[in-house]
């Protein structure tokens, strides 16, 4: 198993080669050269799999046993989710009307990003250890990915992390998970942009190859394979969960829901479906639309500004994964795709292709939700089931509120509502908070501002560089 650059512009590496770059170094994302096909007595074998044995089976797909042994494959992902609160590490919420909830936020964040971020911490650990090497990682978030990056690589001594939170589009709380942080390898910075402002200097520093080169510098956004591989277990997991029978011929088809911000769970929807599960993709977005008008129209094109809205963690109007669905849905045209994010890189404006954007409304339909939708959706899940929504599950629980069709159907729950009190009080409902959480407000907190005319780019650069001195 190798991988490409979606461009094009560089030569196959291993899964270590992917999991080290992030970006590839000719500006495109890794894919698998090929993507493995499993047929109907395989998914019949998987789908007796607890969450955790389905995570070790998809990973052995993608990373040879000549690079990582099975054994020590199994060992890395059990130490992964050692820190799960739920027994089963996710968990399915059957409720009225024929809504499932998959509850992807039992991680010691309470998101979903601890569960393909904890398992890539453990795989670079595993590569770092054998080589005595060091590396820098460098991330931009919009909410969850950087506090759970942060416990993924913690008080590690050989990675240093430097995340970039947009100040005042995090909740409180997803704040104090990235500040409270004090750890000599962990380096938080606060920046006055969005999260597509944070995402500019990232890129300038991945672009300077020779200084990417001499730090190590790498990536754990959804940029980085790692995270797309493990995230691929939610939709196998999903459907074997809600399918209503394996029995027949031919499988019947489950609709999965994603609350959809930088694309990377959509994507590993679209490669579940080349590898033969029959699900029905749907990408449901908040006021920041730019997926459902790319799948509706085949507009690739940014709105005038980013908006704020409840399901902050979605505030993206540049949801850089779109690139690895256009290279699946053209047939692995990566001229094409190159063509295309450079047109989009230069202009912030693409019409796709005819054909690929009728391939793209084949594989996915969408949804767009307003914060009014996300209340209503909240205020009515709790109200037929004293269950509370985060506002990016809530995203799809309005979705399927306004289908209830009878479709087997499940919907990916991103995060825990604790996390999100200020959604859950416009809803009018009460916040649940677990200790863990409360705990926060009274910790010492540490980051460095960025503020808007400082050259966010060399600021880093300079903090790297002294960081260095310590290796």
């Amino acid at each position: 198993m190798e991988y490409i650059s979606t461009r094009g512009g560089v030569g196959a590496v291993d899964f270590e080669g992917a999991l080290f770059s992030g970006y590839a170094p000719d500006g495109g994302l890794f894919v698998p050269q090929r993507i493995p096909t499993l047929d109907p007595d395989a998914l019949q074998r998987w789908s007796r799999l607890p969450y955790r044995a389905l995570v070790k089976e998809l990973c052995s797909l993608f990373i040879t046993a000549e690079l990582v042994p099975r054994d020590a494959l199994n060992d890395l992902i059990d130490r992964a989710f050692s820190r799960f609160r739920h027994k089963d590490v996710v968990h399915l919420s059957r409720l009225k009307d024929g809504l499932n909830v998959l509850e992807l936020w039992h991680g010691v964040t309470y998101a979903f990003k601890d569960l393909s971020l904890s398992c890539t911490g453990q795989f670079l650990q595993y590569f770092l250890e054998k080589k005595q090497k060091h590396v820098t990682i460098v991330v931009g978030t919009s909410g969850d990915t950087g506090s759970s990056a942060i416990e993924s690589v913690r008080g590690q001594k050989n990675m240093d992390i430097f995340v970039l939170l947009p100040k005042g589009f995090c909740t409180q709380i997803q704040e104090l998970q990235m500040t409270t942080v004090i750890e000599d390898n962990v380096h938080v910075f606060a920046a006055h942009g969005n999260s597509d402002e944070i995402d500019e200097p990232i890129k300038e520093l991945f672009a300077d190859v020779d200084f990417a080169r001499k730090y190590n510098l790498m990536s754990l956004n959804s940029v980085n394979w790692s995270r797309i591989m493990v995230q691929i277990a939610h939709h196998f997991y999903a459907y074997f969960q809600c399918a209503p029978s394996l029995d027949t011929t031919p499988l019947p088809v489950v609709e999965i829901v994603v609350p959809t911000g930088g694309g990377g769970n959509i994507t590993a929807g679209c490669i579940a479906q080349k590898m033969g599960l029959p699900i029905r993709l749907v990408a449901v977005v908040n006021s920041n639309d730019i997926i459902h008008r790319t799948v509706q129209h085949g507009d690739f094109s940014l709105s005038e500004s980013v908006k704020s809205t409840l399901a902050s963690a979605m505030d993206i109007q540049e949801p850089y994964n779109m690139e690895r669905i256009f290279w699946l849905l053209s047939g692995s045209n990566s001229h094409l795709t190159k063509m295309l994010m450079e047109q989009f890189s230069a202009s912030k404006s693409l019409k796709l292709p005819e054909d690929l954007h009728r391939k793209l409304s084949e594989t996915l339909r969408s949804c767009s939700a307003s914060d009014e939708d996300i209340v209503r959706a909240m205020q009515r899940c709790w109200e037929d089931n004293r269950y509370l929504l985060c506002p990016h599950s809530a995203v799809a629980a309005h979705y399927h509120y306004s289908q209830l069709d009878g479709t087997p159907r499940c919907c990916l729950a991103p995060a825990s509502a604790a996390k999100f009190q200020d959604a859950v009080l416009r809803a009018g409902l009460a916040p649940q908070l677990p200790p863990e959480i409360t705990a926060l407000t009274a910790m010492e907190t540490r980051s460095t501002p960025l503020v808007r005319g400082q050259d966010w780019a060399q600021v880093l650069r300079e903090r790297i560089k002294a960081t260095a001195q310590r290796w």
